[in-house]
């Protein structure tokens, strides 16, 4: 058994957290590649490093000089290091980063050095190797993750290595430059560690006990996930369920290595396991896994008779989006009708209206209909697709809280329906579905 671990900000923002770090590291032979963030916050009030350290470049852009920002990042890293016991002289690492900042100026080097040093200081307290990011992950000139020569790189440098510790987030770019991955790309880094050894599991650890099926703000309570497929998370990160970065997946997903996500304050929590499809053990009582959802969303609807026939309808629709440089959500359709949903946040400064007057130029559509102030709602599951009257199970329970849906798209796959509803009725809408399908059914 081989496990690669990957320890997020809150598990490193403190020696008290990083003494747990250790005793779930040791407490297992097979956790032998440790990926680290930089540490995060210690409570609500507290600064995260990365956050100080984009503040840094900032000033020594506009001040030619970060140094009194970056005696914030010395302080944080001297007292975790002394409270550790750490015995080489990380002062002097702490000041020839001070000064490699100054030297290279680059917001992502900047940036990357929480990762850095919070690893430099997990490799010596573990007495684990270090292996800087920078020589095996790569960016292609486009700013791409370069796969299949970060995967060469990573299986190369360490297979000859026992034990190591790996900073997430950054990489090396084609000109050799420090580049980084964006926020939250430490589990990113950890997939990629766990692709290249051929890890048996990836373990994502952070502050909570894995994936819940809704939102427990909006639904106290909420039960925690305990298995979910590549897929099914796909789905609820993109609608803004948020534990593990939504790009997280790829690299492991492709040889089908499962994702552990564990708490690392409540280590003996399963968490949840993701897994690919044929490892998924379905049992008759889940019908859906989770519940997900995003607010501020505009539709554009347009109707039109024959649209069906008329050759090239939809593209030069979609071609006035695409002008205007934006992403569309999601295109639910009819015989004569066409809906397009776009983020309300790309529709500022006249931009709707332009786009309005585009399409009746390009289509001359019968009737044109802007809704706004709307919201996205995933019911996700693989259950859904084996039962009947899952559906109207979903709208009855809409009907019954007095929701008024104003769009409906459902995947091909039957993995998912997405409703549109008003922004008032967003919390409403997640707990009337969470106690049709949970509630009810226990």
């Amino acid at each position: 058994m081989l496990k690669v671990c990957k320890f997020g900000g809150t598990s490193m923002a403190d020696a008290a957290a990083i003494k747990k770090v250790k005793e779930i590291i040791s407490g297992d032979e097979s956790r032998r590649y440790i990926v680290v963030s930089a540490p995060g916050k210690r409570n609500k009030d507290d600064i995260k490093i990365t956050d100080t350290l984009y503040k840094c470049y900032n000033d020594l852009a506009e001040k030619g000089s970060c140094k009194e920002r970056f005696a914030l990042i010395r302080e944080r890293f001297l007292k975790i290091a002394a409270d550790l016991g750490i015995k080489s002289d990380f002062k002097a690492v702490l000041d020839a980063t001070e000064r490699e900042i100054a030297e290279k100026k680059s917001a992502d080097f900047t940036a990357s050095r929480g990762e850095y040093l919070s690893a430099r200081i997990m490799a010596e307290y573990l007495d684990f190797e270090f292996v800087d990011a920078e020589d095996i992950v790569r960016f292609d000139s486009q700013g791409r993750l370069n796969e299949d020569y970060t995967d060469d790189k990573v299986k190369t440098r360490l297979a000859r290595i026992e034990r190591a510790v790996i900073p997430g987030f950054y990489g090396r770019d084609s000109q050799g430059n420090i580049k980084t991955f964006s926020r939250g790309g430490s589990d990113i880094t950890g997939s990629i560690i766990a692709r290249g050894v051929n890890a048996d599991i990836y373990e994502n650890w952070t502050d909570v006990s894995g994936f819940l099926v809704c939102d427990p703000r909006i639904v106290p309570g909420a039960e925690t996930i305990r298995q979910i497929t590549y897929k099914e998370l796909r789905e609820l990160s993109y609608m803004g369920a948020s534990v593990l970065h939504a790009e997280a997946i790829f690299p492991v997903m492709k040889v089908k290595i499962p994702i552990n996500i564990r708490n690392t304050f409540k280590p003996d929590d399963p968490g949840t396991m993701i897994v690919p499809n044929e490892q998924y053990k379905s049992t008759n009582d889940e019908i859906i896994t989770g519940i997900a959802g995003k607010k501020n969303f505009t539709v554009i609807f347009i109707e039109k008779s024959m649209m069906n026939s008329e050759v090239g309808f939809v593209r030069r629709v979609l071609s006035v989006i695409e002008h205007h440089g934006l992403c569309i959500e999601h295109v639910p359709s009819g015989i004569d009708t066409l809906s397009i949903v776009l983020e309300s946040e790309q529709l500022k400064d006249g931009v709707l209206s332009d786009i309005v007057n585009e399409i009746r130029e390009n289509v001359s559509p019968d009737y044109v209909h802007v809704i706004e102030n709307i919201s996205l709602i995933a019911t996700v599951g693989h259950g859904m697709a084996r039962r009947k009257g899952v559906a109207a199970t979903l709208f009855t329970a809409l009907a019954n809280a007095g929701i008024n849906i104003a769009m409906i798209d459902q995947g091909s796959s039957e993995l998912n329906i997405i409703i549109g509803v008003a922004n008032s009725d967003y919390e409403k809408c997640i707990k009337a579905i969470h106690d049709a399908f949970v509630v009810q059914n226990k």
